[in-house]
């Protein structure tokens, strides 16, 4: 994975944040926050490197100390076998009773906007 598919990610979200707050006659994007699951496949510290990068080229679009805050969502799984609760490094991941890739994903996956704020100053 490299920072262009983070990069990709942040264009997506900042175009919805956009559209978003121009319904809502915001001018000035000064703080967003994402939820980030640990298994969803995108790296935070490239997210917040991409984050910056649209802020730096936008500055009509984002406040000079526009941020970015990532609550990250720990991963939980549950063997369809043995019913045991673990917590996966990533998708596919053995359940540590059966050791066989069984587990049903309960949450770490996600990766939404929980919020952006903004102003009305030009």
């Amino acid at each position: 994975m490299s920072i262009l598919h983070e990069i990709s990610l942040m264009g997506e979200i900042l175009q919805l944040v956009q559209e978003d707050a121009a319904e809502k006659g915001i001018n000035k994007i000064e703080k967003v926050e994402l939820m980030v699951g640990e298994i969803f496949n995108a790296m935070p510290d490239a997210l917040r490197m991409a984050f910056d990068i649209f802020r730096d080229q936008n500055q009509h679009l984002f406040h000079k100390d526009a941020k970015l805050v990532i609550h990250i969502e720990k991963a939980e799984a549950e063997c369809v076998l043995c019913r045991k609760l673990y917590q996966p490094s990533q998708k596919l991941a053995l359940c540590p009773v059966c050791q066989i890739p069984s587990g049903k994903i309960l949450s770490g996956e996600t990766f939404q906007v929980l919020s952006y704020e903004g102003s009305h100053e030009r």
